[in-house]
């Protein structure tokens, strides 16, 4: 064992002694129960002695061995060849210096010894490990007590597994016995008397106690818990205190087994006793031992200082309230009372960490609910009655509605009779029956029934006096339990479905999903299941070959009519529309009664266009009709029967109409009844699209629902759904994209009319007469049919470029308006006061005006410095600190917002530091001062004066003027002004403090006479300029000595500086009569001639004077202008972003303890969490490592890297030498791909950040910490060890990493476990959330698989600590993996917001600093309701590694900043990506923040979108905040990237949400809504459609001979037009304008010119080529999922891109969705030219299929284009043979598709 403890945080190394004091291992018994039978030879012993290791150590060890020996006939030479391979392996993993997993383990610490080698299960069911971490930690202080409890292990595990049947039980008990043998033989050969073992543990016990004075820091906790105080020493010692907790309770368990339940003599009675009655007593013991999340519920700690808060302790004491509660049992220790949450376990049978994980839930729900009521501190904090209010009536928000729209009463009488305690427990048994509902969670209403069943029994308990137990939740063997009773057999039904849908393969109509099963309880006849939920329900019925249960109110059937009945309004309009304009353009553009009449054929073609939808609803509803509401089944007969006859009706009458028409007579009277019944139905139409659409008129809908004839009439017009319903907006809102709508069609349709379809009015005309024309083959359908196909072929085309160029038209207003919206919200707006911008944004010139402001470089940053501070106290600083009263010097006001500033700037510059984006000298020039102390003026980061003391030497050199003159010159820069002040007054500040006696007053009176100078402005005649430099100089020489650590000789070498300062002063820059009076100083003369003056030099000690010194000197010698400081590009757009940021609107900041608190949820899979030192140095096919390919692409981070580390240039080798640098490697590479590791240290800089703001706002607003006040000089260096700030910042912040399979990961010892454990280490508020899988035996003996939610934290030993283990019904992957573990997970988060991040993500501290503004938008006006989803800004930091990087990131970039700027302004963002913020209450409440039903679901996060939106949510975006995210670097992966998101996409098209989003909108919105979403693939699929459209027809002209004929006639005829028709050039490549919103972008964020640079540069890299390539991605995979389906995740990889793809692999990938596609075209391209005529020959032809060319190109090459060296000729050949190969050889049985093309093929 170990010989000396260490923390967590200490890096360690693993070590193995090579001697082997025995060849044979010991060999393991199965029948003894004592370990002394076992030892016969302590002589023979290996000596193995691992020294730490966690997963490095012993654990890793055994895992080594891969065999263990056969009972029968293994033997002890098998053991002892497996021991010797074991301990060789774990010497050659030790000699590898750390490499890999094994390194990240053993240099953080994670356990000590064998500990952390327990195997699972051995370690769920005993102590073992904390027995042996404690024979650790006090190994050095008796080798013989650890010797006492190393046997008691091996004792307990042969007890609990005498045969080792259990996983990695044989090796650690192996290697357990090594070790106690190790120990006996360092006994020399002494006997040991194990009957003493007794009396030496509990002698060592009562030593151990008195030595840790344990006695009196539990006095010492009672003084601070009954204070409420605590200091940062107290947080320091907390982490002692546990330690010694463990050992203590260790040792006593120890004791307890040793002397046994009925001890014979004395002594063990008397332990005994002892034990028991300190068991008793001593909570302490247990209670800092016991595991906890957040607030130690369960036992006190007062090593944790959040339960000491006063809301935190008034949530404790209301859920502890059991006063008018009924008596129930209640045996849990008495380490805390009985509270609410115990009668509820009583009563429903929940399980235990189920009721203590929601305990800690509700408690800090209600905690955070309090403080934000700005209550004074009582000194019995009660729970006030408006925050339970708030949290009861927002938790059971869902329900109440639910209740409302059933016409069920709720489970209590009224909100005004139910007190605040019945309150409180209805709220914690909806969150119990939530925590523990496993997939049912995705089935919110589902959860209102059974919460409103089991909250009526409840009800009939709690007027009982004594509690029994709920009848729906018995058992049959009598036990309570919710999960087996109420949830099992739900999620047995959805277990089945889930299996039917055979891996996502079967048809979405064979099976019920998620939403299927909620639907249900959307009518009352779910009260039929009756309660508890009878098994012999059609909602319970399991699937059968016949029969099963169908599909709830919508079938999602394979199909593109989809398109056609979700939005049929938008074709119904624009296909009337076209009607309409094409009517009025062969009638030449007269309006007249007669064109009228023609015109009004739209009547019949709408409502068939209707009738057409309602077919559809027919047809599709097909497997959803025998479990369809009756409701729902009459409304579509009745629109059935309502429109067949209608349009019968009408086209009837206008078939009269045109009978009068062409009857040409003066009778209209069927013209008049057509007209009326037109209008009347219009009429009506209107009427009820006003009451259910148009805001002003909702008003006015609820009261007509009173009458059961309107009530009627809107059901017919709009189908009632539980969700969906008041889906309006705000008049502002709503005339806002009214209007937005009406510009795009006052562009499209003019454009429509004069350039697509009045043209070919004229040609269509002509070709129709035509008669004689020449057909080159026979033509079965133009002959006599007046040339119908040529006419298709032309019209085609346009027709399908009307359909989709509204699109294009949404794109260029978009850009505008999100152009003018981001100048309006002062993106990049850094002035100080903002009037000249107001008065601009009144003259609408707000763009021009944005970018004149905008910081788009350092040297602005520079510029406006000075303005930071005030705009950073007035934004992000809360109101009461930043209003305090301003001194009315504008110096001192400057100088009170620099203080503010200052510790909030400097701890960025050290972040930046840390992430080694700017060096050592780069961060000491961007260190900004504390202004706190008594210098009289602001202090800036020298990065801001460097070399303007010289400049400033130089002017006064040269100066010949007065002394205000110079001075007017200095201060034209008045960072220069700031810089001389700053000098000056710092040199007299320095040179009085280091000097006393004679030498102080020289200085007194040299400064005195300074002073008088400058006010009198006679400074020039006082000193001579000239000698300015020298006095700098000797300045320069004091202070780089006063910088350096004090020593005799450095202090000699002061005085002989200052008396060369004083010479250099006295004699020469002193004027004669001052040079006089000195030397005539009687005073001072004696003390030169003594020696005495500066003989006492006073060296600057304090931090605040140290500071100075050290800054007087860079400001002297630092003459290199840091203009471009900082130079790394990434520091520099960070840095500007966020000063950018301080300008724009965002809502006041709360006090830490008052804001929203939030918990970052991430989820995991397998992605790559840390890169091994095996993956940074393996070198590719060309020579290249991932570390030689960074540290090319990132020199100056490397450079900065190492020196950070404190290294020069190294090789790889000389990292291996030293573990702790190649951890840091790791890291340093890690945290520049798409890794866990940097996902986790981002968001940590939320707590990180949030404790600095707790920390310094006690102290400005007047606390008193460590003792130091709001006045002092502020340091920040202890803010993280502080207790009050680290408790304040984990009761507003958790962070939830949820790894699926991390349970899996351990158990097989991958590398992903051991570097998940190495964060967990390193962040101590992270929390992972994994699955656990075990086997397990059902009632009836059969063998099972159990799974646990589990959530778990390091402990103090740095080894994973279960905190809530909650049993689940099943396996928990019923749909979409990302969303099944999402919610599994979703029950540990905290707070009234999550924010869900990727794992390829990243964040900042500085933008970390105001998720408190952001969390106050949740309050804040955005319309009719309060925001659901806070959208937020991403920047796409992968940009730099590749130009396919680059162009995925400015895409990403303009879609994430000006698209969703946008999509909020017309109110319908959804949820497109992982950095929103959601209302964590509202959506846990309706389902969760994603859906999860299989393949429809694939694209998960939008359904939260959908879902918000659909339950009255809103969703806003905001963009003063920012966070990293990374994306695929490389052609495949974005390819398949593309992939997954088009797939998504076309499930959306199914899905029901699209469907009654489409359906429920008003029709502006719902414009809006198609062609952000669906229809944007919608119209990239018709882009390529068009292609194809065009090309066929022009290959049918050529073919048949008609274009060269026609064209022959026009000449014949003279007509220009038909000829200008057949050869007009068509543009395929309209697309090019949605690259519009991208410059608009640019133009806004970077400027003109640097956006016309930087999209020129994409043209030169190929953008086109590449973004024509991902056309035919989304186009092939949107069109083949709605079709075929296939939609899948798809594993990106998200690594770095150097390595080179072979062909063959393209062509497998890209064959059917670009290659095969492009050689068609190209076909018909070729066709074409052979064979067509076009009146300009070659050269017509190449205008006219120029664009189709450029696709074609694109499809084929663009794979070889952007392949790492793809052009390299070896590559080529090598790439040839390898295709060549590939689809040469046979395939067959076994054979896979990446090894034979027919394999593939088949």
């Amino acid at each position: 064992l170990p010989g000396s403890t260490t923390t967590a945080s200490t890096p360690t190394s693993l070590a193995f002694e090579t001697r082997l004091l025995s060849p044979n291992p010991p060999e393991t018994k199965t029948t003894t129960t004592t370990v002394g039978s076992q030892l016969r030879s302590p002589a023979a012993a290996a000596d193995f002695s691992p020294r730490t290791g966690g997963a490095a150590g012993a654990a890793e060890m055994a895992s080594s061995m891969r065999r263990r020996p056969s009972r029968g006939g293994g033997g002890p030479g098998a053991a002892a060849e497996n021991w010797e391979r074991l301990v060789r392996a774990a010497l050659k993993r030790d000699r590898a210096g750390g490499a890999g997993a094994s390194a990240a383990a053993a240099h953080a610490g994670a356990g000590a010894g064998l500990a952390s080698a327990v195997p699972p299960s051995l370690g769920r069911t005993t102590n073992i490990e904390q027995i042996l971490q404690a024979a650790d930690d006090i190994e050095d202080d008796d080798p013989n007590v650890a010797r006492i409890l190393c046997e008691q292990a091996y004792s307990m595990a042969q007890n609990l597994d005498p045969s080792s049947d259990g996983r990695g039980v044989l090796q650690f008990k192996t290697g357990l016995a090594s070790v106690i043998k190790q120990k006996l033989a360092k006994k020399d050969g002494g006997s040991i008397d194990r009957q003493n073992d007794i009396e030496v543990l509990w002698n060592f016990y009562l030593e151990y106690k008195k030595r840790r004075r344990v006695d009196d820091m539990q006095r010492e906790q009672e003084i601070m818990r009954e204070s409420g105080t605590f200091s940062t020493e107290m947080g320091a010692r907390a982490m002692e205190m546990k330690k010694i907790y463990a050992t203590l309770r260790a040792l006593l368990d120890v004791l307890e087994i040793l002397v046994g339940q009925a001890p014979s003599d004395r002594l063990g009675r008397q332990i005994l006793e002892e034990i028991k009655k300190i068991k008793r007593s001593d909570a302490a013991l247990r209670g800092e031992l016991m595991p906890y999340n957040i607030i130690p519920l369960d036992a006190s700690s007062v090593g944790n200082v959040v339960g000491f808060f006063p809301e935190v302790r008034a949530a404790i004491a209301a859920i502890q309230n059991c006063e008018d509660l009924p008596r129930f049992p209640y045996d849990t220790p008495q380490l805390r009372q009985k509270d609410i949450f115990d009668l509820l376990q009583y009563v429903f049978g929940f399980q235990d960490d189920n009721v203590r994980n929601q305990r800690e839930n509700v408690a800090l729900t209600l905690a955070n609910a309090q403080s934000r009521l700005s209550l004074p501190n009582d000194t019995e904090p009660k729970i006030d009655e408006k925050a339970v209010t708030e949290v009861f009536c927002k938790v059971l928000d869902n329900y109440i509605k639910w209740c409302r729209f059933l016409g069920k009463r709720v489970a209590w009488t009224s909100l005004e009779a139910v007190n605040k305690n019945r309150k409180i427990i209805l709220v914690a048994l909806y969150f119990l029956i939530w925590g523990e509902a496993a997939n049912v969670r995705f089935l919110p209403e589902c959860l209102c029934y059974i919460f409103h069943n089991m909250a009526k029994e409840l009800d009939g308990i709690l007027d009982s006096s004594e509690a029994e137990p709920a009848k729906s939740c018995v058992t049959n063997d009598g036990s309570t339990s919710y999960l087996e009773k109420i949830i099992t057999p739900i999620y047995l039904t959805m277990s089945a479905e889930a299996n039917n849908n055979n891996d996502g393969k079967a048809a979405h109509s064979a099976w019920r999903n998620y939403d299927d099963f909620n639907e249900y309880f959307w009518s009352r006849s779910c009260f039929e299941l009756s309660w508890p939920p009878a098994e012999n329900s059609k909602f319970l019925r399991k699937p059968a070959k016949r029969k099963r249960t169908g599909k709830t109110n919508f079938v999602e059937h394979r199909t593109f009519l989809h398109l056609y009945r979700s939005f049929h309004r938008l074709w119904i309009f624009l296909i009337l529309m076209f009607q309409c304009l094409t009517i009025i353009a062969f009638h030449h553009g007269k309006i007249n009664i007669s064109t009228i009449k023609v015109v009004l054929s739209a009547g019949p073609a709408f409502f068939i266009l209707n009738f057409i939808e309602c077919c559809l609803d027919v047809l599709l509803m097909f497997g959803a009709y025998k479990t369809a509401r009756g409701f729902a089944i009459s409304r579509l007969v009745i629109r059935f029967l309502w429109l067949a006859a209608i349009s019968t009706f009408v086209t009837y009458l206008y078939v009269k109409v045109l009978d009068e028409k062409n009857a040409r007579n003066n009778d209209s009277t069927y013209f008049r009844i057509y007209v009326l019944v037109l209008g009347g139905y219009a009429a009506v139409r209107l009427v009820f699209a006003s009451l259910a659409k148009i805001p002003a008129c909702h008003r006015l809908s609820n009261y007509s629902d009173r009458s059961q004839f309107f009530q009627f009439f809107k059901w017919i017009y709009q189908e009632r759904y539980y969700i969906g319903r008041g889906l309006y907006e705000s008049i502002g809102n709503y005339a806002r994209y009214v209007i937005f709508w009406l510009v795009i069609f006052a562009c499209k349709f003019p454009f429509a009319y004069y350039l697509q379809i009045r043209p070919l009015v004229v040609p269509t005309n002509i070709i129709v007469q035509l008669h004689d024309l020449q057909y080159s083959w026979h033509d079965f359908v133009s002959k006599g049919n007046r040339n119908a196909l040529t006419i298709l072929s032309l019209w085609a085309p346009v027709v399908a470029i009307y359909l989709m160029d509204i699109h294009i038209w949404y794109t260029l207003l978009s850009a505008l308006v999100g152009g003018v919206m981001g100048a309006r919200g002062r993106l990049g707006e850094v002035l100080s006061t903002t009037y000249a911008f107001v008065v601009i944004c009144k003259l609408d010139i707000t763009l021009t005006c944005a970018n004149l402001m905008q910081i788009r470089s350092i040297e602005m940053l520079h510029k406006r410095f000075e303005s930071f501070p005030e705009a950073f106290a007035k934004t992000l600083s809360p109101q009461r600190i930043s209003s305090r009263p301003v001194p009315q010097d504008s110096e001192a006001a400057t100088k009170m917002y620099a203080s503010i500033f200052s510790p909030f700037w400097n701890e960025i510059i050290k972040s930046l530091r840390e992430e080694d984006y700017i060096s050592n000298r780069e961060m000491d020039l961007l260190m900004m001062p504390s202004n706190c102390g008594t210098l009289r003026l602001v202090q800036w980061p020298l990065f801001l004066l460097t070399s303007k003391i010289m400049l400033a030497n130089d002017y006064a050199s040269d100066c010949k003027d007065s002394q205000k003159e110079l001075w007017h010159r200095i201060s034209k820069d008045e960072y220069m002004a700031y810089a001389v002040k700053e000098c000056y007054y710092s040199a007299e500040r320095i040179l009085k403090s280091i000097v006393d006696g004679e030498g102080k007053l020289w200085v007194d009176r040299l400064f005195q006479y300074l002073n008088e100078s400058i006010g009198r402005d006679s400074l020039l005649v006082t000193i001579n300029l000239k000698k300015l430099q020298l006095v700098q100089s000797r300045l320069t020489g004091l202070t780089g000595l006063l910088i350096r650590d004090e020593t005799a000789d450095r202090k000699a070498g002061v005085t002989k500086a200052l008396r060369e300062l004083y010479e250099v002063v006295t004699h020469e820059f002193l004027a004669p009569n001052l040079r006089e009076e000195f030397d005539t100083w009687q005073l001072l003369l004696r003390a030169r001639n003594d020696g005495r003056l500066f003989s006492n030099i006073l060296w600057p000690n304090d931090l605040e004077m140290k500071e100075q010194v050290k800054r007087l000197h860079l400001l002297l010698t630092v003459k290199d202008s840091a203009a471009n400081i900082p130079k790394n590009l990434e520091a520099q757009r960070r840095l500007q972003f966020f000063t950018n940021s301080l300008f724009m609107d965002m809502p006041e900041a709360k006090p830490v303890s008052e804001m929203i608190p939030f918990c970052v949820f991430t989820p995991y899979y397998s992605e790559t969490v840390l890169y091994s030192m095996s993956e940074l140095c393996v070198d590719n096919e060309d020579g290249i490592s991932i570390l030689f390919y960074l540290q090319k692409i990132f020199p100056d981070e490397w450079a900065n890297f190492l020196e950070r580390i404190g290294r020069g240039e190294s090789s790889e080798e000389d990292f291996k030498e030293s573990p702790s640098d190649t951890l840091e490697l790791r890291f340093w590479v890690s945290y520049r791909g798409q890794t866990l590791a940097r996902t986790v240290r981002g968001m940590m800089y939320y707590r990180r950040a949030l404790m600095l703001q707790s920390y310094l706002e006690k102290r400005y607003l007047g606390g008193i910490e460590d003792g130091y006040s709001a006045l002092e000089y502020i340091d920040t260096q202890g803010y993280q060890l502080s207790p009050d700030a680290r408790a304040q910042a984990d009761l507003k912040f958790t962070y939830v990493v949820s790894c699926q399979i991390y349970g899996q990961q351990k158990q097989r010892k991958a590398p992903e476990a051991a570097d998940i454990a190495l964060l967990l280490q390193r962040n101590e508020a992270l929390r992972v959330a994994f699955i656990h899988e075990e086997d397990g035996v059902s009632s009836d003996g059969q063998a099972i698989k159990e799974y646990h939610s589990k959530l778990v934290k390091a402990d103090i030993h740095g080894k994973d600590q279960e905190i809530y283990s909650i049993k689940l019904p099943g396996n928990p992957k019923l749909g979409e993996g990302k969303p099944e573990n999402q919610n599994h997970a979703i029950i540990f988060t905290r707070g009234d917001a999550i924010q869900t991040i990727d794992m390829n993500q990243d964040n900042y501290l500085e933008e970390a600093m105001k998720v408190r503004n952001l969390l106050e938008e949740f309050r804040g006006n955005h319309g009719i309701r309060y925001p659901t989803i806070l959208g937020v800004r991403e920047h796409v930091f992968t940009g730099s590694v590749s130009s396919l990087a680059s162009f995925m990131s400015k895409q990403e970039t303009s879609f994430v900043t000006l698209g969703q700027r946008v999509l909020a302004y017309l109110k319908v963002r959804m949820h497109y990506g992982h950095p929103d913020v959601f209302d964590r209450i509202f959506h846990i409440t309706r389902g969760g923040i994603s859906k999860a039903s299989r393949v429809i679901n694939i694209s998960e996060d939008i359904y939260a979108g959908f879902n918000s939106t659909l339950r009255q949510g809103n969703i806003t975006h905001h963009e003063y905040i920012q966070v990293g995210k990374g994306r695929d670097v490389g052609l495949n992966q974005i390819a398949l990237f593309e992939g997954k998101v088009a797939g998504g996409n076309g499930e959306q098209v199914l899905s029901r949400d699209v469907y009654r989003l489409g359906q429920l909108f008003d029709f502006f919105r719902m414009l809006t809504f198609f062609y952000t979403t669906v229809g944007y693939y919608v119209c990239t699929m018709m882009t390529v459609l068009t292609v194809y459209i065009f090309l066929y027809g022009r290959v049918y002209l050529a073919l048949s001979g008609l274009d060269h004929s026609i064209s022959r006639q026009a000449r014949f005829l003279g007509n220009t037009a038909l000829d200008a028709a057949l050869n007009a050039q068509f543009l395929v490549q309209i697309g090019v304008f949605t690259a519009v919103p991208m410059i608009m972008g640019f133009i806004l964020e970077l400027g003109l010119m640097k956006a016309i640079f930087s999209f020129i540069t994409m043209q030169l890299q190929f953008c086109s080529v590449f973004f024509t390539f991902s056309l035919g991605t989304r186009t092939h995979y949107f069109g083949r999922t709605i079709l075929h389906g296939g939609a899948k995740y798809r594993a990106t990889g998200r690594g770095f891109v150097v390595r080179h793809i072979k062909f063959a692999d393209n062509y497998r990938l890209y064959s059917r969705s670009h290659f095969v596609k492009a050689l068609e075209v190209a076909l018909l391209l070729i066709v074409y030219i052979a064979y067509g005529y076009t009146k300009g020959g070659s050269s017509s032809f190449i205008l006219l299929t120029i664009s189709s060319w450029i696709m074609v190109i694109s499809w084929l090459f663009a794979p070889y284009i952007f392949n790492p060296s793809g052009f390299e000729w070896q590559k080529t050949v090598e790439d040839f043979d390898d295709w060549t190969n590939w689809l040469f050889y046979k395939g067959g049985v076994g054979v896979k598709g990446e090894n034979s093309w027919e394999s593939w093929w088949e």
